[in-house]
């Protein structure tokens, strides 16, 4: 019951800030700020132990990882061709297709009782990859079209992903006391955050989702869909346990949209 919670107040938040966007769309400032919160919170869950998670469960991580970034990136290219999406609906489903997976799909993943190690870890090497498989398959896809600039994309990953995560790290490498005090409270927080960006992104979005709505909603859908399809039969084609096989179609089906919103306005 608790996993309904997140999309539940994602979909009624939306629907809020759709029909009322002038609540929301002041607070698109707070898009970044919001986005470097979540993934502190991340890097807060971790310590340099969980790195040893990359070399216990190499095979598994290395499949989810890989299913990530071909099957999405691709996923969305031919989803885009499929609808024949026009040139900036294309740049925005290839930046959600390329990027890592969300910090969301740690908090899914515990709700949904997967295997929150191998996430953590996929969401990590994932993060860590996109600083340059995200500009590089961009550029490799679309990148004759539409000028992609990869080392601009490169500084603000970094500056939004990976500065972050890794003060997180830092503070419960340090400061774990004080982490354990507030741990339970994280996943809640990411949720907020998370629910709170989509709301406005949603508010700033209103009249391009009124001209393309069906078509965009269908188009995510579909993407969001075949990740988490594709994932979960891959694990399983490769012999994984249902658990593991959840864990990795939850990871690659939802990605960090909310860096490739933050990221989008600068090259549309």
């Amino acid at each position: 019951m608790k996993t309904l919670y997140f999309p539940i107040s994602a979909i009624l938040l939306s629907v809020a800030a759709y029909f009322m966007p002038g609540l929301f769309a002041p607070f698109k400032g707070f898009i970044v700020p919001l986005l470097i919160v979540i993934m502190l919170n991340m890097g807060m869950t971790l310590t340099l132990k969980d790195f040893k998670e990359v070399f216990v469960k190499k095979y598994a991580l290395a499949l989810g990882v890989a299913l990530q970034f071909i099957v999405m990136p691709l996923a969305a290219l031919g989803i885009s061709l499929l609808f024949n999406l026009q040139r900036e609906l294309m740049i925005g489903m290839m930046l959600v297709g390329t990027s890592a997976g969300g910090t969301a799909s740690n908090v899914i993943t515990y709700l949904a009782k997967g295997d929150l190690a191998l996430s953590v870890s996929m969401t990590l090497c994932s993060t860590l990859l996109s600083i340059v498989l995200m500009p590089f398959l961009t550029w490799l896809y679309i990148g004759q079209k539409v000028p992609v600039p990869a080392v601009d994309m490169l500084i603000d990953l970094v500056k939004i992903t990976l500065i972050p995560l890794s003060i997180g790290i830092f503070l419960n490498t340090f400061a774990h006391k004080f982490i354990t005090k507030i741990e339970r409270s994280l996943p809640i927080v990411s949720i907020v955050a998370i629910i709170c960006i989509i709301s406005i992104v949603v508010a700033l979005n209103h009249q391009n989702i009124q001209k393309v709505g069906f078509i965009v909603i269908i188009a995510v859908i579909l993407h969001n869909s075949v990740g988490l399809s594709l994932g979960y039969a891959g694990a399983k084609i490769f012999g994984f346990s249902d658990k593991v096989a959840k864990t990795i179609a939850i990871e690659v089906g939802m990605q960090n949209s909310g860096l490739s919103d933050t990221l989008a306005p600068k090259y549309i």
